[in-house]
């Protein structure tokens, strides 16, 4: 089970939608600052973050007064797979491993970022949180989506950049659980002993851990 941006996508492009673009459009609409728009959005960024809203383009579309799907369209040329993500996918499906992407990007997220990057050839399902009504940080994703298709946590495999995620999966008993050193291309690798989860730096680093005499559920670093 993989998550998508900032783990098999590069972060630097949502990060550089959200922290740059939006707030100079948003200071364009509404004829403010820079430093006024980057104010009201931070803000509006912290009261809504690991919810559902935070991860909805409608959503925001409606709250800022501009259409954020729009914007992330107008620089869709940006949207890049990370390091090894290929690599990576093309070597488990080789070995007969069942792979699925969960992800807390909204449905029109979810298509925008596949008609840039090669990644449905390679899962058997594919969810947007948007679809099951709950953040994949809310344990109440993980009920969801063992109604929708049936796993057996013990056996499952899940790799997400955000500790908030991992703890969630973790709650509902998943415990093979890895994370990502750097998800961003645009900021500094996190300090791997610093982390809750062992973080994958080269996304091809994992198959190290699906060896059959790999104890791969003692997997926290702290």
């Amino acid at each position: 089970m993989f998550d998508m941006d900032g783990t098999l996508l590069d972060l630097a492009f949502d990060d550089f939608i959200w922290n740059d673009c939006l707030p100079e459009r948003h200071a364009q609409v509404h004829q403010c600052s820079l430093a006024q728009s980057q104010q009201t959005l931070f803000q509006f960024y912290q009261q809504h973050k690991h919810t559902l809203s935070w991860y909805s383009s409608a959503y925001w579309t409606t709250k800022v007064g501009v259409d954020t799907l729009q914007l992330q369209y107008e620089h869709q040329e940006k949207i890049k797979a990370r390091s090894g993500c290929h690599e990576l996918l093309e070597q488990l499906n080789a070995q007969g491993y069942r792979c699925w992407l969960l992800t807390n990007a909204d449905q029109a997220g979810l298509q925008l970022k596949l008609e840039n990057v090669a990644l449905s050839p390679y899962f058997e399902v594919m969810i947007s949180s948007e679809e099951l009504g709950f953040a994949k940080e809310d344990v109440n994703f993980w009920k969801a989506l063992q109604q929708r298709h049936a796993f057996d946590p013990v056996n499952a495999v899940f790799v997400d950049d955000t500790v908030a995620v991992l703890r969630g999966a973790e709650k509902f008993g998943i415990t093979q659980l890895y994370s990502i050193l750097q998800p961003s291309s645009s900021k500094p690798a996190r300090i791997a002993t610093e982390l809750e989860y062992l973080a994958l730096d080269h996304l091809t680093e994992l198959l190290d851990y699906l060896e059959p005499d790999t104890q791969v559920t003692d997997a926290k670093t702290a």
